[in-house]
């Protein structure tokens, strides 16, 4: 075991591998109350049955994505980088794909599947390093701050800290509301606890929120806390029923599959190169082993799409296991042994609400905004795309617009600047398929 996870090369040993995996599980847990609440679309209120996903099935498919996910990284490409189903990403999925163009959440599955077959594709292919390096980082970097305020503006809205507003769009909610006020508390723990450099911050505050929220009523205490497994079957295999049903291939889901692979593109490999970097493990600026880390990835999110999830990606909450000692694929063994484990205490879940949710929702989406200090907003035609990206994401409530509004400008804005030359071909393609966006679907 030693020898095959390279124990002694890399100085590390059981101890530290275990304490590493074990912490990047609880840096991460958040993501198996958070994923089920926003997928079945626990937060909206007079919804068709069969819009939402089943609570317990997304569950049990969310720790079975992130166990297979996290094997096959640690096994295969021997990186101590867990994955789970994405937040953002899940967001997109739940509340534009589902909730706003009023796709069945079957389709929205089979655009994850699609788009994770393209990703496998294009990795052994070799294009996949071609598109990304066509892309400006300046856009790269947009795009995930973008998300981190979409995801954000998200959990306040579903604690209704902000609520709507006839005259105003939005507006401050009723701060004496009970549940209100205990997603205020739980985001003021959270951030203590991530400013005092706690592993598993958000964990913790979920746990703290939940734990006050039962002492003064505000949350039902949970019927047990061992149960059997619920069942998956509401979920699983349901993306093929999409496949087959000639309605699936329509221009809006051939956009839901391009926005799911881009942003997954980006995500992952941004998350990979920044935890390896971070453990000392990378060579000559370049990534070891890349095309095992993300033939991981697009595995799981083909195993996560079946089983019933959103997409699968590499979590940047693995730099906590790291942090605490991890250096090679055995950590990530062990994290994918633990969420194992969870699938036998469903029934704390019931304590998960909209204001237990959100303190994950607003700390995960200002680690997300962090990417904004390496945009040179000095140049206007880089802040420009750059700026319009991140702020059409929560003020359309859609990722994909945000994308489509960035790359549809940067290209104008560099051929006015007389920066032509610097401007990629494939620039010019992304250009013409997102202004069709605008023109056909919107």
């Amino acid at each position: 075991m030693k020898k095959f996870f390279k124990f002694e090369e890399l100085g590390t040993n059981y101890r530290k591998e275990f304490l590493g995996g074990f912490t990047t599980f609880l840096a991460m847990a958040y993501i198996l109350a958070v994923n089920p609440f926003t997928l079945s679309l626990g937060d909206v209120a007079d919804l068709p049955d069969a819009l939402r996903m089943d609570y317990g099935a997304v569950f049990v498919a969310t720790a079975l994505a992130a166990a297979v996910g996290s094997l096959i990284m640690g096994i295969f490409a021997n990186y101590p980088i867990s994955l789970a189903p994405g937040l953002g990403l899940n967001a997109y999925f739940a509340y534009t794909v589902v909730l706003t163009q009023g796709h069945p959440w079957e389709y929205a599955l089979a655009a994850v599947f699609i788009s994770s077959v393209f990703f496998l594709l294009l990795t052994i292919s070799g294009l996949r390093e071609k598109l990304i390096n066509a892309i400006p980082v300046e856009l790269k970097l947009a795009v995930g701050a973008g998300i981190g305020l979409f995801i954000t503006f998200i959990g306040l809205q579903n604690s209704k800290i902000i609520v709507d507003n006839s005259a105003t769009l939005v507006h401050i909610g009723d701060l004496t509301n009970p549940s209100t006020l205990l997603a205020i508390f739980g985001i003021f723990i959270t951030i203590i606890l991530m400013v005092r450099g706690v592993h598993g911050g958000v964990f913790y505050g979920m746990i703290i929120t939940a734990v006050v929220g039962m002492i003064f009523g505000v949350i039902n205490t949970p019927s047990a806390v061992v149960s059997a497994v619920p069942s998956i079957e509401p979920t699983f295999g349901a993306l093929f029923s999409a496949l087959g049903n000639p309605g699936f291939y329509t221009q809006s889901m051939l956009v839901v599959v391009l926005t799911f692979l881009f942003v997954d593109f980006f995500d992952n490999a941004g998350t990979l190169v920044a935890v390896a970097n971070q453990a000392g493990l990378m060579k000559e600026n370049k990534l070891p082993r890349a095309g095992k880390a993300l033939f991981a990835d697009s595995i799981a999110s083909m195993v996560g799409s079946i089983f019933g999830t959103s997409t699968t990606t590499s979590f940047i909450e693995s730099s906590a296991g790291v942090a605490a000692g991890a250096r090679t694929g055995f950590a990530a063994v062990v994290t994918a042994g633990f969420f194992l484990l969870s699938l036998f205490f469903f029934p704390l879940l019931e304590v998960v609400t909209s204001a237990v949710t959100t303190p994950a929702l607003v700390v995960v989406g200002i680690l997300m905004v962090s990417s904004l200090g390496k945009i040179d907003w000095t140049k206007f035609e880089v802040a420009v795309p750059a700026f319009l990206t991140i702020v059409a994401m929560p003020l359309t409530y859609s990722i994909a617009t945000g994308i489509a509004v960035g790359f549809i400008f940067y290209p104008i804005v560099m051929i006015v600047k007389g920066r032509i030359k610097e401007i990629n071909p494939i620039m010019y393609v992304f250009f013409v398929i997102f202004a069709l966006y605008f023109v056909f679907l919107q």
